[in-house]
């Protein structure tokens, strides 16, 4: 069985753990000119995370930054220290996706979907099923990433 070539749609981003997400966000910003669309807190991920456009090509670099020690980025980042934890794959149905890639013996981390960043879904397909990638899918909230304040201040002081 294979995937229609519809169904994996783009990059939607890479994933960077980091400890300071105030510190990253500034870096990214005038180092490489991307911009901050996007911040928040995703408590059932362990996250404080950041989307930073790259360019006009509707691919992000996504900052994470870790809630606590123990949360999945604070043991990556004490286990590898700051870098690429992810590829973020954006998809069409992320139902159909999984049932495809648990059909072809793949390990995915979540039964059913979690919330990801802006009302997205998401779901991760554990490295050893990925050739030793952590990758995650993404489909896309109703709003997408598009329609956030591109400077918010605020939320980042929080």
């Amino acid at each position: 069985m294979q995937l229609p070539p519809s169904s994996v749609l783009a990059i939607d981003h890479v994933g960077i753990a980091v400890t300071d997400l105030d510190a990253a966000i500034e870096m990214y910003e005038t180092g490489f000119g991307m911009r901050c669309v996007h911040t928040e807190v995703n408590e059932e991920q362990g996250v404080k995370e950041a989307m930073l456009a790259v360019g006009d090509s509707g691919s992000f670099l996504q900052l994470l930054s870790p809630l606590s020690d123990d949360s999945p980025i604070g043991r990556f980042l004490d286990k590898n220290g700051p870098g690429i934890q992810q590829m973020a794959y954006r998809v069409s149905s992320i139902d159909d996706v999984s049932a495809h890639l648990r059909s072809q013996g793949m390990r995915l981390l979540y039964d059913e979907p979690k919330r990801g960043t802006a009302g997205s879904r998401v779901n991760f397909v554990h490295p050893k099923s990925a050739g030793g990638v952590l990758v995650e899918l993404v489909e896309p909230g109703p709003e997408g990433m598009g329609h956030e304040d591109p400077t918010p201040d605020a939320v980042r002081a929080g």
